[in-house]
């Protein structure tokens, strides 16, 4: 298992959602920030922590805050803008709208490292989740490459690099749930009152 000193954890905060009408890093669930659930998910398995954002509103977790690379080109340039940034070879990078997410789910990851993959992401319901995912240094050049040409889709960049899927069950794979709605919101809130 790799050690918490090999590896940054990137927080993506994408700036103003337009389902949401506002910055989902900032939306609460139970008394806790969006943002600060992943903050607190990371800490027991990270050596740093950076967020990667324009917004300097973000700076009140008082973490490094990095300043995404190009404009407007989403979670792809975001992880590119990590993995320059981060001074250990692997990141785990993890968008802020995911307010359930926890250490556990994570430490998945970091159990699914080995030598051959180079991307190692979370799948639930069927679908992988390449921002709830480990990143070793050596996609840095692949994104690279993608970013030049135009290419913004993540997932199409990931499948360019060797890929591990870790499959969770339906108990874990909700801890996972993007929130990009209000309703989305409700829902979850609503569960917990329960």
């Amino acid at each position: 298992m790799t050690d918490k000193k090999n590896i940054t954890g990137i927080i993506l905060s994408g700036g103003k959602s337009r389902r949401m009408g506002t910055d989902k890093g900032f939306l609460s669930f139970n008394g806790k920030l969006f943002t600060q659930a992943s903050i607190d998910a990371l800490k027991p398995l990270v050596s740093e922590i950076i967020i990667v954002s324009n917004n300097a509103d973000y700076d009140v977790f008082g973490l490094k805050r990095i300043e995404d690379i190009m404009d407007n080109a989403g979670p792809l340039a975001g992880i590119y803008s990590g993995l320059n940034h981060s001074k250990t070879e692997c990141i785990i990078a993890l968008s802020c709208d995911i307010p359930l997410i926890t250490s556990g789910i994570l430490k998945r990851l970091i159990e699914g490292t080995d030598d051959a993959s180079e991307v190692i992401q979370i799948e639930s319901n069927g679908k992988s989740m390449p921002l709830i995912a480990l990143y070793k240094k050596s996609c840095k050049d692949v994104f690279y490459k993608l970013l030049q040409k135009g290419e913004r889709r993540l997932q199409f960049a990931v499948n360019q690099c060797q890929v591990k899927n870790i499959t969770l069950d339906s108990e874990s794979a909700r801890l996972t749930m993007n929130i990009n709605t209000p309703e989305e919101l409700k829902v979850i809130e609503n569960e917990h009152q329960h």
